[in-house]
């Protein structure tokens, strides 16, 4: 991503946001029923980074940051304290957390992901932006040193052997943009003020879908 500075969006103003999973189903009226189809693969975040009575220290670090990325222009990532790890949220990544893909013999590049299981559904959500430093991999429980991209891509020395149970556990950020060009501050005080709706939007590579 070009168009992408790899920075975090400050926790301390993400206190407060809210975070929503997005979907796009197509829904077909038909013979009294009807059909539905996933129009995309993959779901999308969606943030709302509004503040409420902030001291203007803060706002001025909103501003600076704001501003810095120009508005929608440039991405940057965003700590999602509701889906952010590999594993429950109490627990700290292990190696065998998520099953990334199988072993052919011949492979030596596998995407991270994290996969979503529930009464018979599952989603296997492609992971673009993991924590540096966070990434632990095994191939059938085995811990492995792949070299990791900062897509997510782990690449191995050697391809994991046919049936090989390829896993990884890991911390993640969601790449984002403002998705507004424009910031409202109102000022409530002499010290104090407010952003409201400021909408942060998910930036998925084309083939997400």
């Amino acid at each position: 991503m070009t168009d992408f500075h790899d920075v975090l969006f400050p926790l301390r103003l993400s206190v407060g946001s809210s975070a929503s999973p997005e979907r796009l189903t197509r829904i077909v009226a038909h013979g009294g029923g009807e059909k539905r189809a996933a129009a995309w693969r993959s779901s999308r975040r969606r943030f709302d980074a509004t503040l409420r009575l902030r001291p203007h220290d803060e706002l001025y670090r909103l501003v600076e940051f704001f501003e810095a990325r120009r508005g929608k222009l440039y991405g940057f990532r965003w700590r999602d304290f509701t889906d952010w790890k590999s594993c429950d949220r109490k627990k700290a990544p292990v190696a065998t957390d998520q099953l990334l893909g199988i072993g052919d013999g011949e492979t030596r590049a596998f995407q991270l992901v994290k996969n979503y299981l529930s009464g018979g559904g599952s989603y296997a959500r492609p992971i673009y932006k993991p924590v540096e430093g966070s990434i632990l991999a095994a191939v059938e429980g085995v811990q492995a040193a792949p070299i990791v991209s900062a897509t997510g891509l782990l690449t191995f020395a050697t391809p994991p052997a046919e049936g090989a149970r390829v896993t990884a556990g890991f911390l993640y950020d969601v790449p984002v943009r403002f998705d507004t060009d424009y910031l409202p501050i109102h000022l409530v005080s002499r010290t104090h003020g407010s952003v409201e709706d400021l909408p942060v939007v998910e930036i998925r590579p084309r083939a997400a879908g």
